[in-house]
Formats: C-alpha cells, sequence, structure tokens
C-alpha cells in the first residue's frame, strides 16, 4: 500500500511507519522533523494548514514516482501527528493544534478517495488520565463503551477527533477506525523504567495499570490496514497483561474498591480491554515486560 503517514517521527510514530515500511509499504512521513529512514519519505508539512495538508497529500512523494505514467495516489492515511499530551504547551494551542491538523487530514483523505483511514486516539478520552485529583473507572474492564468525560485540553481533542472522523465516515462510507493508545512503552524502557513501576504500582494508576508495545501497535495499525468493510469503529489498544506486578485482584481491591466488575478476569489481565480488538482485527498483543524483567511477586 501507499500510506501518508502522519507524525512518523513521533515516539510511537517512528516505530509504526518504520514496520509499516519494513512490511513493504510505501510510506510517506508526513511532520515537522524527519525521521530519516531511508525507507520512508520525509514530507514537512504543517498539518494546521488546510492547504499544505491538501497539497501534501495530492502531490509526489519520491522523486523516483516521476517516472510513472500517472501520479500515484494513497491507499491510506494513517494519522498520529498531534500535540501529544498536556503541559508541552498552553491548553488552548493543544486543543486548537490537534484538533484542526485532524480535521484537515480527514478532510483531504476522503476528497482525495483515499477509503481507509486509521487515526490515533488515546486512552485520556476516558477522563481518568489527566484527571484533576483521582478519576476512577465507572466500571472494569474499560471497554470502548465506558463513558468519555475528559477534563484537560489533550483528551477533549481526542474526543473532539473521534467526533469528527465518525462524521467523514458517515459522509463518505470509507473505513475510518480510531485507536485509544494507552501508554506506549519503547523496548528499551522495560529495563528503564518499569523496575520503579514494580516497587510502587500507584505510579501506574492513571493510566489504569495498562501499557501498550510499540511494536505490538504497529501490529494494531498493520490489522487495521488489512481489515476492511468495519465503517467506523475505535479500538482500545493495550499489551495483554498490566505494567506492575500484582495480580489483578490485588490491584482492585487496593485501588478499585467498590468498582463494578463487569466479567471475571484473569490473574494479570489488563483492566484496559483489548477484546474488541482481538475479535474484530484478530489483535494478539505479543510482548510483555516479563519478556524483560523478573517478576518480583513470583520469586524468578
Amino acid at each position: 500500500m501507499r500510506i501518508f503517514f502522519t507524525g512518523g517521527s513521533g515516539k510511537a510514530g517512528k516505530h509504526v511507519a518504520s514496520h509499516l515500511a519494513a512490511c513493504g509499504h510505501q510510506v510517506t512521513n508526513a511532520d515537522l522533523v524527519p525521521l530519516r529512514n531511508p525507507a520512508v519519505a520525509d514530507l514537512r508539512v504543517d498539518l494546521t494548514d488546510t492547504g499544505e495538508t491538501y497539497s501534501a497529500m495530492a502531490g509526489l512523494a519520491r522523486m523516483e514516482e516521476l517516472e510513472l505514467a500517472e501520479k500515484p495516489a494513497y491507499d491510506a492515511v494513517v494519522h498520529f501527528a498531534a500535540v501529544p499530551a498536556i503541559l508541552l504547551t498552553s491548553d488552548a494551542r493543544t486543543y486548537s493544534t490537534n484538533v484542526l491538523s485532524t480535521y484537515n487530514v480527514l478532510e483531504a483523505a476522503t476528497r482525495l478517495g483515499v477509503r481507509k483511514i486509521v487515526f490515533a486516539s488515546s486512552e485520556t478520552t476516558y477522563g481518568i488520565c489527566f484527571a484533576q485529583g483521582e478519576r476512577r473507572p465507572q466500571y472494569l474492564p474499560v471497554d470502548e463503551e465506558h463513558p468519555t468525560v475528559p477534563e484537560d485540553s489533550y483528551a477533549m481533542s481526542k474526543v473532539a477527533n473521534e467526533v469528527t472522523a465518525r462524521s467523514f465516515q458517515a459522509r463518505t462510507g470509507a473505513d475510518v477506525y480510531g485507536l485509544r493508545i494507552n501508554n506506549v512503552i519503547e523496548p528499551n524502557e522495560y529495563a528503564e523504567t518499569f523496575p520503579a513501576f514494580l516497587a510502587d504500582s500507584s505510579l501506574r494508576r492513571r493510566n489504569i495499570f495498562a501499557y501498550i508495545d510499540t511494536r505490538d501497535l504497529s501490529q494494531m495499525v498493520q490489522r487495521c490496514l488489512e481489515v476492511d468493510g468495519l465503517g467506523y469503529e475505535v479500538f482500545n489498544v493495550a499489551n495483554a497483561d498490566m505494567s506492575v506486578a500484582e495480580t489483578t485482584d490485588e490491584i482492585r481491591d487496593r485501588f478499585y474498591d467498590g468498582v463494578k466488575v463487569s466479567r471475571q478476569m484473569g490473574r494479570d489481565e489488563t483492566f484496559y480491554s483489548i477484546d474488541k480488538a482481538r475479535e474484530l482485527l484478530g489483535y494478539a498483543p505479543q510482548h510483555s515486560w516479563r519478556d524483560v524483567l523478573s517478576d518480583p511477586r513470583a520469586g524468578t
């Protein structure tokens, strides 16, 4: 596939864009900063500018494309570009950048006839991660039917983007899949950061004790590109286990006393449900911090 990938130089995007290129796809990275991966074409684009966004998506990506009889079109758009969290710039800039860039990408893609769009939403939409004070889920595990009631500008922008994406899908009939991505973890971070999480599980409360390995996130995006005909859908994206050593029962008793549990859960199962992605996309996460670190609770 010829893929227009936005934000391919970011923490998550650089892994996913590189993975798709390694799978044989032709990937264009539309970002303000180059990825500098020889297998990925870099194109500097300000996605908050409507004209720039449309021009980049309608244009060439590589010099080699000049040799083609006709200018090629993109088969898919993967939109990861965003101000990635609160406190990086003003709240107003975070919201406006994320909402306007997503609108521009969706409008350009659908007007140019792209029939597969995958966009990054966030775990923050559930209103827990960046809440002032403590917020607890209404029930466990948290699935895609859980209310999205955020208080912060970043999560607000992601909820607005989901509404926008659903509207463009209704207008065009294209496949538009939103990914509510949990805390992104690069493989090197297991040794660097997870020992603190294993020593103090409260550090993971705001992430609902979940995480997503960049390699499994790459698999998730690949599955979204391969599975057609779902229309508009949003999916939680996480690894299968929690990011802490305690069992689900222990975490529930300590942090979620009184919170409804909708079904029986496995010993180490994530509270951030990935059942929908497994069922509709065949998503099957392969990685865990346990592949790198010893579980202190297991005595190994």
